[in-house]
């Protein structure tokens, strides 16, 4: 039976925002989203545009400020999903607070197909942003983008691997810089440029390159940490300067989570000023995915004190549901704050704990996030979760109130175990491990389909 503390809960524990105070995070943290777009590129992902819809309006109900969906001239279906989004924004199915942005390489065609879509719903083009890619990494200037920028500058492809990396930073600059300014003149209401592997570029070419595409015409900044690769010492090493030198620019924190540090490096590049967090719901995107909406705003309002205005945090685990639904895709079970298994117990020493008091084993209330609690029986039960179970079925327990002893709860632990132990399948869950990756195979095109789809275009 849950008691009530004699002392408040603040003197009891050492709360962790005693540690986090002195930073310089910015007046309004804005929450970027960008699972229809980044998100999506998660090998088997696949959202219908309709589905897109259906995600940004939860989106928009959740709180976030910035909804990335769609790189226009990928494919029609994101087309769509981008004509149908900017018009339910236009019917208040989303709030007309929300920027919504749209992705284009540093390429004329794809600017023009973003702003004539755009156009196509109605839309004034000073309503809508776009984010241009681009990189300050040397290895993706010369190797991905060389051949792009020699033919840009008029010189022969023949010269790529023989022309030095300095070449190609200064070209770099030019090319970014008017593809900025076609962006502004078409008439965009904010203008982004992404620095695309920027963790493992110079700082100061970084700077730099931001420098004239803000001079340009750009309004903000896309450092993207694209193979996850930052720590928070790299973290405090690029972004303390990045703000002293760039005071006036908004930035985007874009960080991938290949050894897990996603959701901390975001706050901490916060922490230093950055505005924006760039993030996906359940972390969805390439490799091990991105920054996650759940762990970034919830780290920030539990760990840091920074709770977001008018955020819906308990819309959390809706989120993730629908998310699973449309991308096939189910998160761990005990996925930090929105895995369903974080707010269950089974060990007796925690259910006996948490039947005192939630706070002795659980620091987050399931209910700020949606979440459900529960306690799992099975051979780590102990007497209270039989208690637990009485206290739930009171009638039950006032008709064998006087059988009920520690002998028979005892018994009944016994049988619980022994019942729990006989369902251990002793060659493992091999058929349902099968069964998850065969359905994760399935959500992709095989070798064989993409084979097949282009002998056929061959033979006609």
């Amino acid at each position: 039976m849950s008691v009530t503390l004699q002392e408040s809960l603040e003197k009891l524990i050492q709360n962790p925002k005693q540690f986090t105070g002195n930073k310089n995070f910015p007046k309004k943290i804005h929450i970027y989203d960008e699972t229809l777009r980044d998100g999506e590129q998660m090998p088997g992902v696949a959202f219908s545009p309709d589905q897109k819809v259906e995600i940004a309006k939860l989106l928009s109900e959740l709180g976030v400020d910035v909804i990335l969906p769609a790189f226009i001239a990928s494919s029609k279906s994101d087309q769509e999903a981008y004509k149908k989004i900017l018009k339910s924004q236009q019917s208040g199915g989303i709030r007309k607070e929300i920027e919504i942005i749209t992705l284009a390489r540093a390429n004329k065609k794809d600017i023009d197909l973003a702003a004539k879509i755009t156009q196509e719903t109605g839309t004034d083009l000073a309503q809508v942003g776009i984010l241009i890619l681009s990189t300050t990494s040397d290895l993706h200037l010369k190797y991905k983008l060389g051949k792009i920028l020699l033919k840009y500058k008029g010189k022969p492809i023949q010269e790529w691997l023989k022309t030095p990396v300095s070449w190609y930073r200064k070209a770099n600059i030019d090319f970014i810089v008017e593809h900025i300014a076609y962006a502004k003149k078409l008439g965009f209401g904010s203008i982004e440029f992404a620095a695309e592997d920027a963790s493992r570029g110079r700082r100061d070419y970084l700077i730099q390159w931001a420098k004239a595409c803000q001079q340009a015409g750009g309004t903000r900044l896309c450092f993207s940490d694209t193979c996850g690769v930052f720590t928070p010492d790299a973290v405090d090493y690029y972004f303390k300067k990045l703000i002293r030198e760039l005071p006036y620019l908004s930035i985007t924190a874009h960080f991938h989570n290949d050894f897990g540090l996603a959701a901390i490096n975001t706050v901490q590049a916060l922490s230093h000023g950055v505005t924006h967090a760039s993030i996906t719901a359940c972390g969805l995107g390439e490799r091990a995915g991105n920054g996650s909406i759940h762990q970034i705003v919830m780290i920030l309002k539990e760990l840091y004190g920074i709770d977001l205005p008018n955020f819906r945090y308990e819309k959390l685990w809706e989120l993730r549901k629908l998310i699973e639904q449309y991308s096939g895709i189910p998160i761990q079970p005990h996925e930090p704050i929105i895995g369903n298994h974080v707010f269950s117990h089974e060990s007796g020493i925690h259910t006996a704990g948490i039947n005192i008091h939630p706070a002795i084993y659980q620091f987050l209330d399931e209910k700020i996030v949606g979440g459900k609690h529960a306690f799992v029986y099975g051979k780590h039960s102990g007497k209270a979760a039989i208690l637990h179970i009485l206290e739930k079925n009171p009638i039950l327990a006032k008709k064998y109130k006087n059988q009920l002893n520690d002998h028979l709860i005892n018994k009944t632990l016994s049988e619980i175990k022994n019942a729990r132990e006989s369902k251990i399948v002793e060659e493992g869950h091999r058929d349902f491990i099968d069964s998850y990756y065969d359905h994760l195979n399935y959500l992709g095109i095989s070798e064989a389909e993409v084979l097949d789809i282009l002998l056929l275009n061959l033979n006609h």
